[in-house]
């Protein structure tokens, strides 16, 4: 494992497995899904212990602390020393189930598709 005091956050959050790829961190920071300090993040920002880093992607936002930089890919036991996460608790099933069909209930009716754009707020 490599340990150093400074690294870039598109390798940082690829190395504590925040994304699947360091393309996808790549494009998560140029899209600014990726904020440091508050502060919207290039791919080349550098990251240092006690820095906030935000990420935003999928369903939930994970707000982590940096505890220790690395810059090669760990496992994940590993992985979660390197960040404090302070990210707010995920939201309760029932939200994200709102809409779904349980698998091989058939194409949904008109009233049914009706009630699920309800749901979903559309």
């Amino acid at each position: 494992m490599s340990e150093v005091t400074r690294a870039r956050v598109d390798a940082w959050t690829w190395a504590v497995r925040l994304f699947p790829t360091r393309s996808a961190a790549g494009a998560a920071c140029k899209a600014g899904h990726v904020r440091v300090n508050g502060e919207r993040a290039k791919p080349a920002t550098m990251v240092v212990p006690g820095d906030e880093v935000h990420v935003r992607g999928g369903e939930r936002e994970r707000i982590v602390v940096v505890q220790r930089t690395v810059v090669k890919r760990v496992g994940a036991p590993v992985a979660v020393t390197c960040y404090l996460d302070r990210s707010p608790a995920p939201p309760p099933k029932e939200h994200i189930a709102a809409g779904t069909r349980d698998r091989g209930a058939g194409r949904p009716t008109k009233r049914d598709r009706r009630l699920i754009e309800r749901l979903r707020g559309h």
